[in-house]
């Protein structure tokens, strides 16, 4: 079985997987960070979304074997202790119902901050666009991204 060294929230791991094994399992089965969740399993519904190089990505749907040098942050590793301007705001406005795909939901939104710090409806919209939340906050969830431009423009 071939092994690929992944840089997941800053430390490196070794793994030994099939080439075509979806990053989420290997997140989930071989790493124990079971924050990035299994929704569609068709990169349709954003609960399996992690960065790539700060830019999100669905790890439902990207081989193992695709991930190479890059950085993968998890929903563990956007912050050690929940700072997040994005995680703080989740808070504030009590975005979160069942939860399940919010950790899809918060590092979507933070990779859109970070590439727009200060987005207008329009671009929160499109940013978040592919993240399903089954609860329907989604007045919740643009609110607490407005509020955490605030922050992010702030730092």
């Amino acid at each position: 079985m071939p092994r690929y060294t992944l840089n997941v929230n800053n430390t490196s791991h070794q793994v030994e997987v099939e080439a075509d094994t979806p990053l989420l399992w290997v997140l989930r089965d071989e790493l124990g960070l079971v924050g990035t969740k299994y929704g569609c399993g068709v990169a349709m519904c954003g609960a399996c979304t992690v960065h790539l190089n700060g830019s999100a990505m669905r790890a439902c749907q990207l081989p193992v074997s695709a991930v190479g040098n890059n950085a993968v942050t998890t929903i563990e590793g956007l912050s050690e202790n929940g700072e997040h301007p994005v995680q703080k705001a989740w808070l504030e406005h009590d975005v979160a119902q069942c939860g399940y795909c919010q950790s899809g939901q918060i590092m979507s939104a933070a990779a859109l901050l970070a590439n727009n710090p200060n987005p207008d409806d329009k671009a929160i919209e499109a940013g978040m666009s592919g993240n399903i939340c089954r609860c329907a906050t989604y007045t919740r969830i643009k609110a607490a991204i407005k509020t955490a431009s605030i922050d992010v423009v702030n730092v």
